[in-house]
């Protein structure tokens, strides 16, 4: 059964509003934006359609009939099927269960900064750091505004959890900038020797001979004859 779902989470809130009752695309997209599930789910009334029709074919939802509210076009509304409803719990039981790598932008963004200057790289992370200081303020008073109105923390621990990797993210950046001010982050000196290199205009065979001459020690672990 799970090989007929969608990948993409916004066919699992369809599900999940269905579950809840039939409605037409556009009721579902104001109830999205109502509930602030775009911070968490990428919501577009455009794509709403493509999922929808997708979640059709798939045999997820049905069109149970047409409605017309006064001068505005004819919508359909759709209610969950049977094997929609068992897709769905299956799909959350996997979701809430089993931790899967996620691949973001940022973790790529690190695993090639050695491409530019570590100076540059330093000020591009400071400025990371303010950016994301400023949006945790922002969450923070998200938070003192939902306190206020009483709401339940069921509707708010997505963005508990988002408020947690953002915490994380600052700690690991605070860290990563004191070794990269500081020059201690191991391999350091073989990153900004690369980039002196580079801006002399060495030839690339070359930088690399030079390189593996002036930092052994460092390239060690990419020898094939190293012992353990």
């Amino acid at each position: 059964m799970a090989a007929t779902r969608p990948s993409n989470p916004l066919a699992l809130a369809v599900l999940v509003l269905l579950w809840e009752r039939p409605m037409h695309p556009y009721e579902m997209s104001a109830t999205l934006r109502e509930r602030r599930k775009e911070d968490s789910i990428k919501v577009n009334y455009g794509s709403l359609y493509s999922v929808v029709e997708s979640l059709m074919k798939r045999g997820l939802i049905e069109a149970t009939e047409t409605v017309r509210e006064g001068r505005r076009p004819e919508r359909t509304v759709y209610a969950i099927t049977e094997t929609g409803g068992r897709v769905m719990v299956d799909w959350l039981v996997e979701l809430l269960s089993t931790p899967k790598k996620e691949f973001t932008q940022f973790e790529a963004a690190l695993s090639l900064a050695g491409a530019l200057p570590p100076d540059q790289v330093t000020e591009l992370l400071g400025q990371r750091l303010r950016n994301l200081r400023f949006q945790q303020k922002a969450v923070e008073a998200m938070f003192e505004e939902a306190r206020s109105v009483g709401l339940p923390r069921l509707f708010m621990i997505e963005s508990e959890f988002t408020a947690a990797l953002q915490a994380a993210e600052i700690a690991f950046v605070e860290q990563l900038l004191t070794e990269l001010r500081d020059e201690t982050l191991g391999g350091f000196a073989m990153w900004r020797r690369m980039h002196e290199l580079r801006a002399d205009g060495v030839a690339p065979d070359e930088i690399e001979a030079k390189i593996a001459a002036e930092f052994p020690d460092e390239l060690a672990f990419a020898q094939p004859d190293r012992k353990p």
